[in-house]
Order: structure tokens, then C-alpha cells, then sequence
């Protein structure tokens, strides 16, 4: 669930029965009473979206937690550290201060499965059922937030109690979101100097002009600093894009090249697959190549992703924007493991982060949108197939066509990569005119 808090379906009544259905469904699956693990990031409407959940949870019964502000891998490590029968997280990532949404994830660090998602929207719209002004919830237990944060961080530690930081100069920028206090605990534990920008959340400044979305002011500060490395959260802390030390922009697909070298080079690269998504620039398909590795895409979200990393056995998967899993160590993206993990091979080669790009070139690409008055498959349309097989034949070996409808608008996306900007430019603009003429 994800939108403005406080308008359906984030309002308190909702989000009462939501955590009222999830606490039933769970009592009747295990035969007693469920236990739950909340947390948030720092939006002003994440305690009363919390205490909601709370509530309805408990007139079932349900025993709750709360680890307060915490990042969304951080409830995904408590519910299965504590084996809590679920967590969840009341965040909208990057979105502005005023969305709000809720994540469930079981012990395994999945998500809850669709037939539990179907229940609660059931519930959610045959609510006469539901009375839950008896609850005995007044406040949110947060007795052992301190605890279950300084947990998370000390397990992240442990898993890297070997990477000394101390000739390190970082920038972190903690998007005013979750990571704002738990980031910099973590990276001064390591030895790392410091340089701390967007820390000071008030509820409404998580991800205003700053974060991983918006790279610029970082990447001033990384030169303005002198500093070693970059890197960018969003507003829980689940993905993280990187800044090298000339003030150039590192993300999730070089995250991808950097991490394949380290793990194929320490021979721990199963498969010698990575898996990316359909978005993921095709420079990072050419560069892995030229590795031996192979590289398997999915649908756009990291849902897809995960469940390829499970049924391929691979080792390391992400998307574009900065959202990496590593399935040996959690099944959830983590955006300060990731950055512990990009430290960690930089340290095992003795580079910078420019020179662990090196190999890497990100082709030019253009998106082109076109609005549509029906979603017909393109390859039922002759006109369109016949364009779109002669482009791919053109584009070769060094250039990619990505045909795409909008999944909440009547919109058809045309997407090209290639070697050159103006060619590609001017292929996509004349595919977009064939759809246009014939579908719009």
C-alpha cells in the first residue's frame, strides 16, 4: 500500500483493519497469538500510521513492537532475528514527506504472499465486521527500540569487522530519512571521517531536494570535500546510488559491473550470472560479457528480481536505480550493506571507486512516450512488428529496443540504446510516429 497519508486507504480506519486482518489471518493460520515488529521512517504521519496498525492488530490479540525509526532491511533483520511472525514498515521510500505506505515481510525476508494481500483488501472493503474502538491500545510498545536498532547496526558490523575505514573521507547523505541517525553510527564505528548532509529530519523535509534522487548536492560536497567517496540514501534506506571521488555518478548498474569483477574474481559468483531488470543499460550487458558473465533480465521491480536470484542461484542482482540484493546475506536490498559491500572491494583492490568502473561504458539512451488509445500487443500490430524488427536488426549487437506500454497510463514507451545519441534519437522519434499513427 502506498499513497497520501490520511486519504484512503491510508487513513487510521483502514490501516486499523489492515493490521486487524493480518493479526486474524495469522492467529488462524499458527493456532495462537501473532507477534509483529513495526517500524518507520520519518515522515510526520508514520506514529499515527503505526499506532493504527497497532490497534487493529490488537483487538485480535496481536502482540507489537515497534523498533521506532528504522531503515526497511532493518525490520526485515529483526523479524527474522527475533522470529516475529511478520514486519512491518510504514514508509513511501523516496516519495515526498505527505505519501506514506505499509511493507509486510515474513521471517524469510519475502514479502507476504498475495493470497494474505487479497484477504486484507477484502477486509479493507467489507469492513462492518470490524469493530476495534475496544482495543487496549493506547500507546506504541517502543520499550525496545534502542535495543533493536543498536542490533542492526552491530550486525552489519560484524558482518564487515574486517573493513577499517580510517584512510576513508565520506559523504553520506541521509535523505532526512531512516538512515539519518543508524548511517553515520555505523560508518564512525568503522573508522570512516565523515561528512553527514540531510540529517535533520522534521517530518517533512525526508527526501526534499536531497537523497538519492537528487545527486547534485552531493556531488558538490564530494569535491568540495575532497572526499574519497559518496552516497546517497533514499528514504528507507532499502537502496543507495554513490558519488566517486571526481563527482561522478555511480549507480546501481555499475554497483552490478563493480560487484560481479569482485565476486567472480573471489570465485563466489554462481553461475557467473548476474540478474538486472529490462532498464538496466545495455553498456553493463557489453561489459559483462566481455567477463565471461552472463546477465539475466526481469520485469521492472525488485520482487522480479529476487525471485530470479532464487530460482537461478545467482549471487548478486539489482536495478538501475541503486536497489541491490545479495541473497546469501538478505533476501531485502539494504542500501548501507551495499555501500559496506561496493567499501569492501574497493579496500580488496586498493582503488578508487573511478577506477572500479573502469570497463564499464554506459551507452547513450532515449525515451520517447507515446500517448495511445488502447494497449494493443505490439506484436499484433503488422505495422509496428515489422518497425520494430527492422530497428532491432539495425541496432545489432551495440544497441537495445525496449517496447513498453505505461502500467498506469495510456502511454506506450519506446526506449533505444545505442553508440550514438543522435542516431538513436532520431530511430525512436520515427518508431514513435508509427505507433502514434496507427495506435494513438
Amino acid at each position: 500500500m502506498r499513497g497520501e497519508a490520511g486519504v484512503f486507504p491510508l487513513d487510521a480506519k483502514t490501516i486499523e483493519i489492515v493490521g486487524n486482518s493480518l493479526a486474524r489471518q495469522f492467529q488462524e493460520k499458527l493456532g495462537r497469538k501473532p507477534r509483529f515488529v513495526t517500524g518507520r521512517d520519518t515522515r510526520e504521519s508514520g506514529a499515527w500510521i503505526e499506532k493504527a496498525f497497532h490497534t487493529g492488530a490488537g483487538a485480535e490479540d496481536a502482540t507489537c513492537e515497534s523498533a521506532e525509526i528504522i531503515t526497511t532491511p532493518g525490520i526485515a533483520f529483526l523479524t527474522k532475528k527475533f522470529d516475529f511472525d511478520a514486519g512491518i514498515v510504514i514508509s513511501a521510500s523516496h516519495n515526498p514527506f505527505w505519501d506514506n505506505g505499509i511493507k509486510i515481510f515474513l521471517p524469510t525476508g519475502r514479502k507476504i504472499d498475495e493470497a494474505i494481500e487479497r484477504q486484507i483488501e477484502k477486509d479493507i472493503f467489507d469492513n462492518s465486521k470490524f469493530k476495534i474502538q475496544n482495543s487496549k491500545i493506547d500507546v506504541v510498545d517502543n520499550s525496545k527500540s534502542s535495543e533493536f536498532q543498536d542490533l542492526y547496526l552491530n550486525y552489519l558490523g560484524e558482518e564487515f569487522k574486517n573493513l577499517s575505514l580510517e584512510n576513508s573521507k565520506i559523504v553520506l547523505d541521509c535523505a532526512n530519512g531512516a538512515a539519518s541517525s543508524l548511517a553515520p553510527k555505523l560508518f564512525q564505528k568503522l573508522g570512516a571521517r565523515l561528512i553527514i548532509i540531510n540529517d535533520a529530519p522534521d517530518g517533512e523535509n525526508i527526501n526534499e531536494n536531497c537523497g538519492s534522487l537528487h545527486l547534485e548536492n552531493l556531488q558538490k560536497r564530494v569535491l568540495d570535500e575532497e572526499a574519497n567517496f559518496g552516497v546517497a540514501f533514499d528514504g528507507d534506506a532499502d537502496r543507495s546510488l554513490f558519488v566517486d571521488e571526481k563527482g561522478n555518478l555511480v549507480d546501481g548498474d555499475a554497483v552490478l559491473w563493480i560487484m560481479a569483477n569482485h565476486l567472480q574474481e573471489a570465485g563466489k559468483l554462481n553461475n557467473q550470472t548476474v540478474v538486472a531488470t529490462v532498464m538496466s543499460n545495455i553498456g553493463l550487458e557489453i561489459a559483462l560479457s566481455s567477463k565471461d558473465i552472463k546477465l539475466v533480465r526481469t520485469a521492472v521491480g525488485d520482487k522480479y528480481v529476487l525471485q530470479e536470484l532464487l530460482d537461478t542461484n545467482s549471487a548478486v542482482g539489482g536495478e538501475q536505480s541503486g536497489h541491490i540484493i545479495f541473497p546469501f546475506h538478505s533476501l531485502v536490498g539494504d542500501g548501507m550493506l551495499t555501500t559496506l559491500f561496493l567499501l569492501e572491494a574497493m579496500a580488496a583492490k586498493d582503488k578508487s571507486l573511478s577506477e572500479m568502473t573502469e570497463g564499464f561504458i554506459k551507452f547513450p539512451q532515449i525515451l520517447v512516450n507515446v500517448k495511445v488509445r488502447e494497449k494493443l500487443p505490439f506484436e499484433s500490430v503488422a505495422e509496428i512488428a515489422e518497425a520494430a524488427a527492422k530497428l532491432e536488426d539495425e541496432l545489432g549487437a551495440k544497441g537495445r529496443l525496449l517496447l513498453r506500454y505505461s502500467g498506469t497510463e495510456n502511454l506506450a514507451r519506446v526506449m533505444i540504446e545505442g553508440e550514438n545519441q543522435t542516431k538513436i534519437e532520431a530511430q525512436a522519434n520515427s518508431l514513435a510516429e508509427i505507433i502514434k499513427k496507427v495506435l494513438a
